[in-house]
């Protein structure tokens, strides 16, 4: 299952039925679980902690060295989720001292020449299209889909249940449930469409979308809208309220 031409560390932890092809490096500090596939030119690096059932495909390069000038050798880690996908050439970097480790949940696509930089928590369900990057210490929750070449400023937010276009610049938080695209970025309205396929009733999604109107198309203040919303039966727009609330970067109008 370890091709000859591979080269992995006796100090590495590999689990049963794992697949490494021609010309791979696994350094000692490496934990890879069971099940996963491993094609050729991967580079797996100290910190990678590897669940069951990933594949990563050719000349990916997992938990390398952060970009970040601070960073002088420390014992940091990066965190792959089970089931996760990653396509060719992509880039996930280990944390600094910030946070310590790098985090990418599971059942995520992450297709060709992706980033993801040091001490960013990508969530569950997470679809990040090709050459999709993400500056440090980027938070995407749950379920978000990414369009290709979109660009996140590092320690941004994105909401759960999101979806950001393609080639679309992310210089503020995107708040959960909605669609954001064009240059410069600007919310587009919720997304139906997504939330339909996975569940949502009627009654929740039309909740939403009249949230939204009331705070970006009302011309209402944001805090008088905030306020207004705060007893709602919706746990959904309770979970719009927090994100906007915590923001510290402002969201995407």
């Amino acid at each position: 299952m370890i091709h000859e031409t591979a080269i992995v560390s006796k100090n590495a932890k590999i689990g049963n039925n794992v697949k490494i092809g021609p010309n791979c490096v696994i350094s000692d500090d490496v934990i890879i679980g069971e099940n996963c596939e491993i094609a050729n030119g991967v580079i797996i690096d100290n910190g990678a902690r590897i669940a069951n059932n990933v594949r990563i495909f050719s000349y990916a390069s997992i938990s390398t060295e952060p970009q970040d000038l601070k960073y002088a050798g420390e014992k940091t880690e990066v965190y792959i989720g089970e089931n996760t996908v990653i396509r060719e050439f992509a880039t996930i970097n280990r944390a600094t001292t910030h946070s310590w480790k790098t985090i990418v949940g599971k059942n995520c696509l992450i297709m060709t020449y992706c980033h993801i930089a040091h001490d960013c928590v990508v969530g569950d369900n997470v679809i990040m299209s090709n050459a999709t990057q993400l500056g440090g210490h980027v938070n995407i929750e749950d379920w978000v889909i990414l369009g290709g070449v979109t660009k996140v400023h590092q320690f941004c937010s994105v909401g759960k249940h999101s979806m950001v276009g393609a080639d679309v610049k992310i210089v503020k938080d995107v708040p959960p449930f909605t669609l954001v695209g064009r240059n410069p970025a600007q919310l587009e309205g919720i997304n139906k469409v997504g939330l339909r396929r996975r569940g949502f009733s009627e009654e929740v999604v039309k909740a939403i979308d009249r949230f939204y109107f009331d705070l970006v198309f009302s011309g209402k203040a944001n805090k008088d809208v905030l306020a207004s919303y705060n007893d709602s039966k919706h746990t959904e727009i309770q979970d719009c309220v927090k994100f906007i609330r915590e923001s510290k970067r402002g969201i995407h109008r």
